[in-house]
């Protein structure tokens, strides 16, 4: 019922005002998530492997590998992370990790960016309709430890800054249980 005095297309001008406020707090509650997710730290008992990431993002655990190298975890919206060492059988180094992978790709797999440091070495690129980015650290007792996460290109915008999150907080537990 319209009050005295109150024209309808004041009534629906406030319906619009509240109804775009709702629409932006969802929007913002959207954009905002997956950057407050809380974080999980994976320490891997192996190799002495550690990374963070949201668990709330990646929810699916896969199976445990026999060799107990690391562990991969799947989103509900196809993307995935994969934290895991391995021993440096190749001995390589951070630029000879990077030239082997650039020479020797994945079918599919185009190298875009790629970077080395001192003990570290980074990756990135395509592979079909996804993004991966792995990052690696060579670690003491000839162990590299890697974390690797994949993710729809349509999705970049969500991602990229989770993996400028989870690419850091790679490292080599202190008193590993590598050998």
């Amino acid at each position: 019922m319209i009050a005295f005095g109150q024209r309808p297309w004041g009534i629906m001008q406030r319906l619009f005002q509240v109804s775009y406020v709702m629409i932006s707090l969802f929007a913002l509650l959207a954009v905002i998530a997956p950057a407050t997710a809380k974080p999980f730290t994976y320490v891997n008992a192996r190799f002495g492997t550690v990374c963070t990431f949201p668990d709330q993002i990646f929810t699916e655990r896969m199976p445990e590998p026999e060799n107990g190298d690391g562990l991969e975890w799947h989103s509900v919206d196809g993307a995935s992370v994969a934290c895991y060492g391995s021993y440096n059988a190749l001995d390589d180094t951070p630029k000879s990790l990077i030239d082997n992978e650039k020479s020797n790709p994945e079918p599919g797999e185009k190298v875009t960016y790629s970077k080395s440091g001192e003990n570290w070495a980074v990756l990135s690129g395509t592979k079909g309709d996804k993004i991966f980015y792995r990052r690696s650290v060579f670690g003491k007792e000839d162990v590299i430890h890697s974390v690797f996460i994949e993710y729809p290109a349509a999705l970049k915008a969500k991602y990229d800054p989770l993996v400028g999150a989870i690419a850091p907080s790679l490292h080599e537990a202190s008193g590993s249980n590598s050998k």
